[in-house]
């Protein structure tokens, strides 16, 4: 369960109601029974739910959807619209929970509904992002990146949370290397077998040949021809303008932008209410809706579940497909 002041505990009940979900996946909810009750009060529902514990789950899996209650929030301690303390630690508390779990081998994916990062400073002073937050708990030095999805298409890109200044001064092949390689098995993770990366330029169309900056011929262009060297269908740099039209309609399953807001605003426009973010590069997917927690609307029952229904679909999917090679590699 995510932010218990915005809409999350409604979207956490209509999750555990949803046929589809219940098909894709076994849930195992984690927070406090309460708030879970308030959102499906709000919801309109009453889904059945058993009932387990952190240390029995450790043990055996519970054979229907199932409710670890941590007892540690009541509806009555928050203010619906306002983050808190409160809602901070709740939320760090069932992430780090689920976190655990999933590093352990107890659970194969981990899915939340929407944070809010005010929150989660209060209760984490050093917070920066979610990425950051999965490291620390399961103690991962390796390469993970935040990917945005929505339909067939991805987002991803090479630098995220630092200021635009600094942007171009991080940019070098090696860098945009790492982020299509990264891109290609997530890519291949979900399904994808022959998966199309369109790679964005940094500077108005392009650089136009040297023009408006040097950046896509010197940095970006040597990346591309890099991946393509290795056999891999990459292609680019294309304005960044136009590359989220030209994506769709040529085939690319990817587009990979050189910092947060070049794609962001992009994917948000396409479809803010069915997003899906997935944290890539960690041993067990991450996933969770792409909008936020939406304070205005907290507890008027009109939440909307699409884009976290195709979170938690998304993160069923990887998990099984890491379950079915995991299978072969044991018979092989």
């Amino acid at each position: 369960m995510g932010d218990p002041a915005g809409i999350s505990p409604e979207l956490t009940a209509r999750l555990a109601a949803d046929n589809a979900v219940n098909t894709a996946a076994r849930l195992v909810i984690i927070g406090d029974r309460r708030l879970f009750d308030e959102g499906a009060r709000t919801a309109g529902l009453s889904p059945e739910l058993g009932t387990t514990t952190l240390e029995a789950l450790k043990d055996n899996a519970p054979e229907q959807a199932a409710f670890i209650d941590l007892g540690h929030l009541s509806p009555d301690d928050i203010e619906r619209g306002v983050p808190s303390l409160e809602g901070g630690t709740f939320c760090s508390r069932n992430f780090n929970e689920a976190l655990t779990l999933a590093s352990e081998g107890n659970v194969e994916a981990v899915c939340f509904t929407p944070f809010n990062k005010q929150a989660m400073r209060y209760a984490n002073p050093d917070y920066d992002d979610e990425i950051r937050f999965v490291a620390r708990a399961i103690g991962f030095s390796g390469k993970a990146r935040e990917f945005n999805i929505l339909d067939n298409i991805w987002n991803a890109r090479v630098t995220s949370h630092i200021p635009l200044s600094q942007v171009a001064s991080s940019l070098n092949e090696e860098a945009i290397l790492e982020e299509i390689t990264l891109t290609l098995q997530c890519l291949e993770q979900a399904g994808i077998e022959t998966p199309r990366i369109a790679v964005a330029g940094l500077n108005p169309h392009a650089g136009d040949g040297g023009n408006f900056g040097q950046e896509e011929i010197d940095i970006i262009a040597p990346a591309v021809a890099r991946a393509r060297d290795n056999g891999w269908q990459v292609e680019g740099p294309f304005p960044a303008d136009t590359v989220f039209l030209r994506a769709p309609r040529e085939g690319y399953h990817a587009v990979l932008t050189m910092y947060h807001d070049q794609g962001q605003i992009a994917m948000k426009l396409m479809g803010f209410d069915s997003g899906v973010t997935m944290l890539g590069g960690f041993p067990f997917p991450v996933c969770t809706p792409a909008h936020g927690t939406a304070y205005d609307i907290a507890g008027r029952g009109i939440a909307d579940i699409g884009a976290s229904r195709q979170a938690l679909l998304l993160a069923a999917k990887m998990a099984t497909r890491a379950r079915n090679a995991r299978s072969l590699v044991t018979h092989a």
